[in-house]
């Protein structure tokens, strides 16, 4: 397996090539259809391409290809008094699904890393402190 390509054999068909960068779109998809999590957290080029209106649905995730298997470290934001490690789980089951759906992979792990809590103020409180 290299580090830039994913490679299955299809008996005798040829073979099927999947990029990292697919595997990130599927699993950055796959997260945000989860309740509870807020956003993914991106670097700043993504923040930068975003404000330009550039949609990217790898936001937030990196995928190593090891010699064991696919190794997924996902960063989000969830939502205030929503429950993380209930969040965290659903995110992982939705990403194992959704790959093996869609691309026949398993993974080795997939790694949820909480960088933040999104508190959510009501517009009443925003106009009283006008």
């Amino acid at each position: 397996m290299s580090e830039n390509i994913l490679e299955m054999s299809q008996e005798g068909l040829g073979k099927v090539e999947i990029a990292p960068e697919v595997i990130e779109v599927i699993a950055g998809i796959a997260s945000n259809e989860v309740e509870g999590l807020a956003q993914m957290r991106g670097n700043f080029a993504a923040g930068v391409a975003e404000r330009f209106g550039l949609k990217n649905h790898g936001k937030g995730v990196k995928v190593d290809l090891t010699d064991d298997g696919i190794v997924i470290d996902i960063y989000c934001v969830v939502q205030f008094g929503i429950s993380i490690p209930t969040v965290a789980g659903k995110v992982q089951e939705n990403i194992r699904q959704s790959l093996k759906n869609m691309t026949a992979l398993d993974t080795k792990e997939i790694n949820v890393h909480v960088v933040g809590v999104q508190f959510e103020t009501s517009s009443e409180e925003d106009k009283e402190e006008e």
